[in-house]
């Protein structure tokens, strides 16, 4: 991915200050990323953001005080302009579904490479949303009530990790052609237009309190 022209604006919220750190320190070596400032948990942050002014905030989904959903709830109507990345140590599905639906444009484990973590905030800074393929996958592998088939749920899920249709038809031994018309199928079933739309759709659809079907 190119460097954006201005350097993005990041606000780091954790509260473990040495992760606060580490970020900061990986992310200050990116010409195109600019840490703006550290808060120890939402409501701190919140009471930074006016004269931090980032464009892009990484959140610790679980804090003390105010936690990464109650601050994205507010972020969200308070401070728009403001894009929220979720980091977290956990693959929680009901998190990550809270953490989407209260407005956040990414979510992704803290186990993420520097060159990914830094891709995920420029493309949630030009408007995109990004959901770690590993935390996407364990929402859809769960049964969904949503008419999905076998076949389509597997590619699916294949589609979340970010593959190709072509490594999906090698994966599944179908032919490529099939592929093409299930993802096709799958993108006019939940009205969306792409890939990471069809994965976040999937993600937002899991009803509270399914159980993994055994």
């Amino acid at each position: 991915m190119n460097p954006v022209s201005t350097p993005v604006r990041v606000l780091i919220v954790d509260d473990q200050e040495i992760l606060r750190r580490g970020l900061r320190m990986l992310l200050e070596l990116e010409p195109d990323i600019e840490v703006v400032g550290e808060a120890e948990d939402g409501r701190r942050a919140l009471a930074a953001m006016p004269e931090s002014s980032p464009d892009v905030v990484l959140v610790d989904a679980r804090m003390p005080v105010l936690d990464g959903i109650g601050f994205t709830e507010r972020c969200a109507r308070d401070h728009p302009e403001a894009r929220v990345l979720a980091l977290t140590t956990f693959d929680d599905t009901e998190l990550v579904r809270a953490m989407l639906d209260a407005g956040a444009a990414g979510f992704l484990l803290k186990d993420v490479s520097t060159s990914g973590l830094r891709e995920a905030i420029l493309q949630v800074m030009r408007g995109g949303t990004v959901v770690d393929p590993r935390v996407v996958r364990t929402v859809i592998d769960r049964p969904a009530g949503d008419g999905l088939t076998p076949t389509e749920r597997a590619v699916a899920g294949l589609v979340a990790e970010g593959c190709s249709n072509r490594v999906i038809a090698e994966r599944l031994h179908l032919a490529h052609g099939t592929v093409k018309n299930t993802v096709s199928a799958l993108l006019r079933k939940f009205g969306v237009r792409d890939r990471t739309a069809l994965a976040l759709h999937l993600a937002r659809e899991q009803r509270p309190g399914e159980k993994r079907g055994g």
